[in-house]
């Protein structure tokens, strides 16, 4: 495996992470922060901000770049929801990211439990804006229009990678699929901002990096994650290069030209990383 290069080498606190950490233990709560193995979980959890993983932290699906358990997950916890938003009180938050690993065993994909939680948080935390960054629920429109229905300022739908990778690095998803989710939810509510973000790195090109922007651009997505991705294990699906600052700089002005209203485009960018600032900046542009 190449060496990793010093723009991709993090430190942090590890006492803000281990009081972020003891706070989800007791409230059994999981963050994609841990179970994703996150390269911002210091800098996230010393800014006592974190991404919650609600339905569990085991996945039905076993997707090649991804690092979350696999496995048969246990019955969404119907204390869930309110200990979500206790967590999102006690920690202050102004903005809270709500993700999932896939749940394909359940009939809508965890859609009502995702809505419980915007609930939730809206109850106890008057104020807060929310983000659901969810599965595909197998492109379902009931089941998107149950998170719809609840009303988040932002949903997030990740596409991974390139066309031309779907079926090496995600087996299990679909390209069009995703693509189909984030253009129902625009249909469905236009004032709904939507968010997707794709990994490099795999082995994509300039040509197929521009034509994914354009097929995520068709489908009206706001906001735009570029990340690099990071091999967890020689069992994962093999890295193919570590892109340069400067590329992902070229990145992030060739999206803005296209017509997104945002780009995070950076090594270490990941989908719900500066959340808050990317809702932020699209509401200024109002």
């Amino acid at each position: 495996m190449e060496k990793k290069p010093e723009w991709l080498k993090v430190r942090y606190n590890q006492d803000a992470v281990n009081e972020v950490a003891a706070l989800m233990r007791d409230l059994k709560l999981n963050t994609v922060c841990k179970e994703a193995n996150c390269p911002n979980l210091g800098e996230c959890y010393q800014k006592h901000t974190s991404t919650f993983m609600i339905l569990g932290s085991v996945c039905t699906r076993n997707c090649r770049f991804c690092n979350v358990t696999t496995g048969h997950p246990l019955p969404p916890d119907p204390e869930e929801p309110m200990n979500v938003a206790k967590a999102a009180k006690k920690l202050n938050l102004r903005h809270v990211v709500l993700t999932c690993s896939t749940r394909d065993d359940l009939p809508d994909g965890g859609a009502e439990q995702f809505a419980k939680c915007v609930r939730a948080i809206r109850e106890v935390c008057p104020g807060t804006t929310v983000e659901t960054l969810i599965s595909d629920m197998k492109g379902d429109h009931a089941s998107l229009d149950t998170v719809i229905a609840a009303h988040p300022e932002v949903l997030n739908h990740n596409v991974e990678t390139v066309k031309e990778l779907q079926a090496a690095v995600r087996p299990q998803a679909r390209y069009e699929r995703s693509l189909g989710v984030l253009r129902y939810c625009k249909e469905q509510d236009p004032t709904l901002l939507t968010k997707t973000g794709f990994m490099v790195g795999l082995g994509e090109t300039e040509e197929q990096i521009s034509r994914l922007m354009d097929d995520i651009l068709e489908t009206g997505c706001d906001i735009l994650t570029i990340g690099q991705y990071l091999q967890p294990s020689p069992q994962h699906y093999p890295l193919a290069r570590y892109a340069t600052p400067e590329d992902f700089a070229r990145w992030k002005e060739l999206a803005l030209t296209k017509g997104f209203r945002h780009v995070a485009s950076a090594p270490l960018a990941r989908s719900s990383y500066k959340a808050w600032e990317a809702l932020e900046d699209v509401h200024d542009l109002y």
